[in-house]
């Protein structure tokens, strides 16, 4: 089930070492790279189908088609490594265990686009992966491979990294930006859009580290190598983070299009100390959650989460057995997203903040079924009328558990609302 390429050298002694890595294929692209033009990587790259591993799935090979020509301006790659979203682990391995297929997917996609500076936006929690990935960069300068010219080759690309401050919505694309720019972390609003104005006011190019870290497969092997795997629209393989309530927790690299409960079971030993499954997350905190009877339809890609009204996200699994709490689930949900507000937007500054307090209210036995109204109305009101869409991120998943389990909220109020009606 499993399929090892971007994990082919997680177990690998070292790996994270450019005289290791070498040894196992790092850097070995860069001659055809150059060989060819840079509108022939961005063909290949759309012909494989890879799609943007961050979370929205968007092709990547047309998004780097997006930048405008001949603009005067330089152009910029930002790789976005802030990995915020609770459940989500996925860049992190490719950070410590083998930055330098990362770094050369970075020199793949900088010659693509004409771009003579990089950067790497890195979540600033992430101490042990900012020492690994810079010790990585400092090897790449000195064995050539990054510098006055790539690999000897008359090409010239910096990296540099950029450490943020802990904040979640700078994994928003735009925030992430002005936070590189030396600004308060706020997303931006759109049009225009980074690939137009992005970096400095420059035509810029926002990728995710796995997406990234996928080129140097497709550049060697070729786009139909690649669609091997996955399904016709999601093709790939994609790095789950399989967490929550099962007895094999862990990092998996899996194809596209298998069934979740099959990998749940099969890859993570299913549900923990022989409880029932009572829901899963399928794609990090912020994409609504499925019932055990959803999830035995669902596959793992981009089109089938679509169809079951979830997200495909960011890979991170969640499950959950039948002794949690669901009412205390979303308090601590929506206590995250009102904390990682920027505080830009009205309706995600107060309107989260105000969930907040009414979820309280109701695990304190001091709520009513009004309250629990008041809570599903809020999720309509708050969503999409924001600049990003951090305030969806929490109304989306919360409007599902509100849905879905309904009878445990009405049980934390049940209690009150028999007093007033006795009152009455």
């Amino acid at each position: 089930m499993e399929v090892k390429i971007l994990s082919a050298n997680f177990d690998t002694k070292d790996a994270h070492k450019i005289k290791v890595a070498k040894k196992h294929g790092a850097y070995s692209t860069l001659d055809k790279l150059f060989s060819m033009k840079p509108e022939d990587v961005t063909d290949l790259v759309k012909n494989s189908g890879l799609r943007g591993r961050g979370g929205a799935g968007f092709p990547a090979g047309v998004k780097w088609s997006f930048l405008p020509k001949n603009t005067g301006k330089p152009v910029y790659l930002t790789v976005n490594s802030d990995e915020s979203e609770p459940a989500t682990f996925k860049d992190r391995y490719i950070l410590v265990k083998d930055p330098h297929m990362m770094i050369e997917g970075i020199i793949i996609c900088s010659y693509a686009i004409g771009c003579h500076d990089a950067y790497i936006y890195i979540r600033g929690e992430y101490t042990t992966q900012v020492k690994a990935l810079q010790a990585a960069i400092d090897e790449a300068y000195a064995a050539g491979y990054l510098g006055a010219k790539v690999a000897g080759h008359d090409f010239k690309l910096d990296v540099t990294v950029h450490r943020g401050a802990g904040a979640y919505v700078c994994g928003e694309e735009t925030a992430l930006l002005e936070s590189i720019e030396g600004k308060k972390g706020q997303p931006r609003s759109k049009p225009p859009f980074p690939a137009v104005a992005g970096l400095y006011g420059c035509p810029t190019i926002i990728n995710n580290v796995q997406t990234i870290a996928s080129l140097p497969f497709i550049l060697k092997n070729g786009a139909d190598a690649y669609k091997v795997h996955g399904t016709e629209k999601s093709p790939g393989t994609h790095l789950f983070g399989i967490s929550g309530h099962v007895e094999k927790p862990g990092m998996y690299e899996l194809p596209l299009g298998l069934p979740l409960l099959e990998v749940i079971d099969k890859m993570a030993g299913g549900v923990w100390k022989g409880r029932k499954l009572k829901g899963v997350i399928p794609g990090g905190s912020s994409t609504p959650v499925l019932l055990p009877e959803e999830a035995k339809t669902v596959t793992l890609d981009y089109e089938s989460m679509a169809a079951h009204k979830t997200m495909f996200g960011s890979g991170g699994i969640v499950v959950l057995d039948e002794t949690v709490d669901m009412v205390k689930l979303v308090k601590n949900l929506i206590d995250f997203y009102h904390h990682e507000s920027c505080g830009q937007c009205t309706p995600c500054r107060e309107g989260l903040g105000w969930m907040l307090k009414i979820v309280k209210k109701i695990l304190a036995s001091d709520g009513t079924i009004d309250d629990v109204n008041l809570l599903r109305e809020l999720c309509d009101n708050i969503e999409m009328k924001t600049v990003c869409v951090l305030s969806a991120a929490c109304t989306m998943p919360v409007r599902s558990y509100l849905d879905k389990f309904r009878h445990e909220f009405e049980a934390y109020v049940a209690t009150n609302d028999s007093l007033a009606a006795e009152a009455k």
